[in-house]
């Protein structure tokens, strides 16, 4: 009974700052009292809603692992198309995007000597097979990438590399850059001083026993070796034992292919708007994943919770300007399906009024900015007000960059806007098999939800058109 009448009195309460926060921005150039207070509501009923976790609940168990060109990529492109139209979209539809296939069949790693025992290990994308017998060689290590470039030519000749770089944490991710530099281009560099083999500290905060998979790249006139990388609780051990100045011989098996040319799709739906519908607003995540995990948190919650919020931004009725959920294929191979997407619509691209992709994992939003045109900066600060109770500060500097498939819109100005999530855990989880639906946290979901839905209401329905710079 006391339970009840709380919520009674709480319900009561919410609406009461509901209609005064309208009265109090009755004098809006972008909406009117009404509008507002259908902000007021949809953003409340967000935060009481569970259906972000349902769509990622389905997908991470019903469809899992959606590497690319893999059967589960598949099912995740089938299984978005049935959830929008089971969500009432006035459009759904699928583009095609192709990428440079690879499979990863399996993969493991020991020291040999002077201790033997296993390593956690995992093959980096792209990366070649070894023999069937795996490599053995000497380990030299590198405290980063910056230390083996400087190195002697031939400093590595005959061995296997072993880069040593420990990220940083931080709430915006910011030791990712560097990091992810050694994972990139590390195995190249390595032959280039006359390595066999190539293996580094995961780009991950970490403390489990995990290894970190991601993107690598070989260069044409470089010889290939296999690139990997070890959990971070393997990194030490290693360095350790390196540290003891005996020679350390490591054995690597890689067992991967790249396959050709494959092909996924983008898949697209849109509620579509009722007086400017070749105006949209664009909001989304990748589709994809890597295979270790279920891509729970990169990004089956930006996945979902996009979808989520374009369906309650209009439980009012039809937008003035369409909203458009775009899922984009391949994002782990290389934005694949951002770069079909821009190539198949950079005739209408400037129809964007408003651009953001969530794909930094499912924890709170506490930060949003704009990068548009001097005219709308009004309506930007509109939408930072409305969003302030839920713990999202306004940064203010107009320079936001948008998520990784925006990448590929940015020559084209289009108005992008970020939605910054809380990362200082992402990367413990982030492109490992520990990338699972119980690190999602549901209400902190649903906040994310609450900030989508009310930017995007607000983007779509403003008397301003906003512009890119």
């Amino acid at each position: 009974m006391n339970k009840r009448i709380t919520s009674v009195i709480s319900g009561l309460l919410f609406a009461a700052l509901s209609v005064n926060f309208s009265l109090a921005q009755a004098k809006s150039d972008n909406f009117s009292t009404q509008q507002l207070t259908q902000i007021a509501d949809i953003k409340q009923q967000a935060l009481e809603s569970d259906l972000a976790w349902d769509l990622v609940e389905s997908l991470t168990t019903e469809v899992g692992p959606r590497m690319p060109g893999t059967p589960g990529d598949k099912a995740g492109v089938l299984w978005a198309v049935a959830k929008f139209k089971a969500m009432g979209f006035d459009k759904v539809w699928t583009e095609p995007a192709t990428f440079p296939k690879w499979i990863r069949y399996s993969e493991s790693a020991a020291i040999i000597s002077p201790a033997p025992q296993k390593l956690h290990i995992t093959a980096l994308g792209n990366s070649i097979s070894t023999p069937k017998e795996g490599i053995q060689a000497q380990v030299i290590e590198f405290k980063d990438l910056a230390e083996l470039e400087k190195s002697p030519e031939n400093s590595a000749k005959g061995k296997i590399v072993f880069i040593n770089y420990r990220m940083d944490r931080d709430r915006d991710g910011n030791g990712y850059g560097p990091a992810v530099q050694a994972r990139r281009r590390g195995a190249v560099v390595a032959a280039q001083k006359g390595a066999v083999g190539y293996v580094m500290r995961s780009v991950s905060t970490a403390y489990h026993r995990f290894a970190h998979t991601g993107g690598s790249h070989y260069k044409e006139g470089v010889t290939k070796i296999v690139s990997s990388a070890i959990s971070n609780a393997d990194a030490d051990q290693l360095h350790r034992l390196v540290a003891l100045t005996k020679p350390v011989t490591i054995n690597i098996n890689v067992q991967a292919k790249s396959m050709g040319e494959g092909t996924s799709y983008n898949v697209i739906a849109e509620y579509t708007g009722s007086e400017f519908p070749e105006q949209h607003v664009l909001i989304g995540g990748h589709l994809d994943s890597w295979d270790l995990g279920t891509g729970a948190l990169d990004d089956g919650a930006g996945v979902a919770l996009t979808m989520a919020a374009a369906k309650l931004a209009t439980t009012y009725g039809k937008p003035k300007r369409s909203i458009r959920v775009v899922l984009f294929a391949a994002e782990e191979f290389g934005l694949w399906g951002a770069k079909a997407y821009v190539k198949a619509h950079q005739n209408s691209l400037s129809n964007i009024v408003a651009a953001a992709e969530s794909d930094f994992g499912a924890d709170k939003v506490w930060a949003f900015d704009a990068n548009v045109h001097a005219s709308a900066l009004p309506l930007v600060s509109e939408i930072a007000v409305m969003m302030k109770s839920l713990g999202i500060e306004y940064i203010n500097k107009n320079s936001a960059r948008g998520g990784p498939d925006l990448i590929p819109f940015r020559p084209f100005n289009i108005p992008a806007f970020a939605l910054s999530q809380d990362g200082t855990d992402y990367f413990d989880y982030h492109h490992t098999a520990d990338d699972t639906l119980d690190k999602i946290d549901p209400e902190k979901l649903r906040q994310n939800v609450s900030a989508y839905a009310v930017f995007t209401f607000m983007a779509a329905n403003a008397n301003t058109r906003i512009l890119g710079k």
